[in-house]
């Protein structure tokens, strides 16, 4: 019987490695997921939805066999995912595979997996010990609680008042914050609320995209939309166009300002000065007759003539009074 069962899970090892590598050799991009607290059935329900578009196929199992496997049969085919290995300074653990993880493979976007993989999360209550990973609050109004119970949120330092023989909390409270451990006597008063303020499910980590070199990045940069990152290059672009203008070091971005300024101080000699280039002489001839550029600057419409313009007298012109009184008294 011993040497079935070793047989049987060797057979399991063995397809394992091969449907491991076969999702290695397939897909481009790799979604690192935290799965605690994940029920069977909410995993079946992911596995479900991520048959359908945008397509992914998720798997579980020991991270030491994953890493084995890209030690072994990844080594030359994908150098790039040797970076799944990478430790930690402060531990020898290791950083991207280690505790309860699981691999998500696509071709896809890896933004749709993710929204996808996030809309199967299941609220659940708040269990002592937890940590919580949202801010929790207790919202203001009446409850279902008797008189009773006043002593408990006196307790916690919940401004309470009997309203209509039941409790009813005066203003909002911030009972647990983000990245604080539950304690129990909050699970106590979410309990009685009937508050569920977590929600548990697959959470996305890490994005690994199979380029030439292999890239890795948390899954927050997915939520970065076009318009943010063209925002964030061109500031950057300016910060680089400022610092090259001040330390007079020509850069690419800063070569049209360079111009620009250039052509302005030639200019002003040129005005100052008899000394004239083809560019400057149209400045010189606006200063010296700007009657003549005021009259071909005039609005289409006025285009009659001189004949029509001497023939219609001038109205005379209507004294408006804007309200600011006379200019001299």
């Amino acid at each position: 019987m011993a040497e079935i069962a070793e047989r049987d899970y060797s057979d399991r090892k063995k397809a394992y490695v091969e449907r491991l590598v076969n999702l290695f050799q397939t897909y481009k991009t790799i979604l690192l997921v935290e799965a605690n607290f994940v029920g069977s059935n909410q995993m079946q329900q992911v596995r479900v939805s991520l048959r359908q578009s945008p397509k992914a196929e998720i798997l579980m199992g020991k991270n030491t066999m994953v890493r084995q496997v890209i030690r072994k049969h990844m080594k030359d085919e994908k150098p790039g995912l040797a970076k799944l290995l990478a430790k930690k300074l402060e531990s020898k653990s290791y950083r991207y595979l280690y505790g309860n993880i699981g691999l998500v493979f696509t071709n896809d976007d890896p933004k749709a997996v993710r929204a996808k993989i996030l809309e199967n999360k299941v609220p659940a209550p708040a269990k002592v010990g937890n940590i919580a990973k949202v801010d929790v609050f207790v919202p203001a109004g009446p409850t279902s609680l008797d008189p009773g119970q006043t002593s408990f949120f006196q307790a916690l330092n919940i401004p309470t008042k009997i309203n209509r023989g039941a409790i009813e909390i005066l203003s909002e409270v911030h009972l647990i914050k983000k990245g604080d451990k539950v304690g129990s006597s909050e699970v106590s008063l979410l309990s009685k609320l009937n508050i569920k303020p977590f929600s548990y499910g697959l959470n996305v980590l890490t994005v690994y995209e199979d380029d030439n070199e292999g890239t890795i990045y948390e899954a927050d940069i997915l939520d970065l939309s076009e318009e943010d990152l063209l925002k964030k290059f061109f500031g950057g672009v300016s910060t680089l166009t400022a610092i090259s203008l001040a330390l007079g070091y020509p850069t690419l971005p800063a070569v049209p300002h360079i111009l620009a300024n250039a052509f302005k101080k030639i200019l002003a000699i040129s005005l100052a000065t008899e000394y004239s280039f083809k560019q400057a002489d149209k400045f010189k001839e606006m200063l010296a007759n700007p009657g003549a550029f005021a009259a071909a600057a005039a609005p289409a419409g006025n285009n009659a003539g001189p004949a029509a313009s001497a023939a219609a007298p001038e109205p005379e012109a209507e004294e408006e009074d804007y309200g600011f009184g006379d200019m001299f008294g």
